[in-house]
């Protein structure tokens, strides 16, 4: 497995990232077999591992910590915080006040002392970057956290956060975790240049678009068995992005790999990505992906997908990806009545 710089935090990944999402009750609920599959990803050279405290609900990450029992030093273990973990109020979000809880569960749940690289889930329109950053400072001093990341960020609050760490002497963000596909690559035209500016390194998420990138979703095709659609009914029902999948799989037959193998090869071959999260439920799956690491797409084929899906393009948003406020809340594009009319 080829190993990249993650960032310039000096931290050596490898280009894949096994993501454990559906360890656990999201998908796989077996958890010998999501040990397995965590070794088989470890033996075969992968030794960045990405999960979440609210994946599973505090499941997923036992089931890590379970698998890295005796191997914790040979992995970059990455987890996330601000997902809700239960119904009570401020137990979800980036105030200290729950940070602080957060960053306690998380390390007794993966049988570790510290944590590689803890990441903001989601932004938090209501807590202020330097209260979070503050709070993320101070669990790398104390030694909890070795570095601090984002994840699905918008451009102009990776910048801000930059800024807070300058002006007020705070430890920087140094990733930034987007999603990046095939069929969603929006994050071109200003997430991964402003990534690239302030030295961030970057791990993607779904570069398979949800498994719509499997070819195991067709056109005019029974839903494939398993298929969770109430997860992103719109995106995995969009005619828009099934005619762009029916031109891939072509091209895919041409070039003679599997779309999967042409999907994950063209996202570990932008030079801002770092790495590429994958996300296997089967050790088949996993296996089938570590199949395809080898592959090396040639400019034609780069091209040719350029011309299926332009570059910064996204065929309609990914149904799970950040929604900014002012796109929900019509109190923050519309004026009142009274004040709308010009004179």
């Amino acid at each position: 497995m080829r190993m990249r710089k993650l960032g310039r935090t000096g931290i050596e990944v490898s280009a894949y990232c096994l993501g454990t999402m559906v360890f656990g009750k999201m998908g796989n609920p077996d958890h010998d077999d999501c040990v397995r599959m965590i070794h088989r990803a470890l033996d075969a050279g992968i030794n960045f591992v990405d999960t979440a405290d609210v994946y599973g609900y505090s499941e997923t990450e036992e089931i890590v910590g379970k698998a890295l029992k005796g191997r914790r030093d040979e992995v970059v273990l990455a987890t996330k915080f601000n997902g809700p973990m239960g119904e009570s109020p401020g137990r979800s979000g980036s105030s200290r006040r729950w940070m602080v809880q957060a960053v306690e569960g998380s390390p007794r749940r993966l049988r570790t002392d510290y944590i590689d690289l803890y990441q903001i889930h989601h932004p938090d329109p209501h807590t202020d970057m330097e209260e979070t950053l503050s709070a993320l400072t101070d669990l790398v001093r104390a030694g909890k956290v070795r570095a601090i990341g984002s994840s699905n960020l918008p451009a102009s609050e990776i910048v801000e956060a930059q800024w807070v760490s300058q002006q007020r002497g705070l430890h920087r963000l140094r990733t930034e975790q987007p999603t990046y596909s095939i069929l969603n690559r929006g994050i071109e035209r200003e997430v991964l240049p402003t990534c690239r500016r302030y030295g961030l390194g970057v791990l993607v998420w779904s570069p398979l678009a949800m498994g719509l990138l499997t070819g195991r979703y067709r056109k005019n095709a029974p839903r494939p068995a398993g298929a969770r659609v109430q997860w992103v009914p719109r995106h995995l029902t969009d005619e828009r992005k099934l005619d762009a999948v029916e031109l891939l799989l072509t091209l895919a037959e041409e070039a003679g790999h599997s779309l999967t193998h042409l999907a994950m090869a063209f996202a570990t071959s932008h030079p801002d990505v770092t790495a590429a999260v994958i996300g296997p439920r089967t050790m088949d799956q996993l296996d089938d992906l570590l199949a395809g690491a080898t592959l090396t797409l040639g400019d034609d084929t780069l091209d040719k997908i350029d011309a299926i899906v332009p570059p910064g393009t996204d065929i309609s948003p990914l149904d799970v990806s950040h929604t900014p406020l002012p796109l929900t809340r019509t109190d923050l594009r519309r004026r009142p009545p009274h004040e709308r009319a010009s004179a």
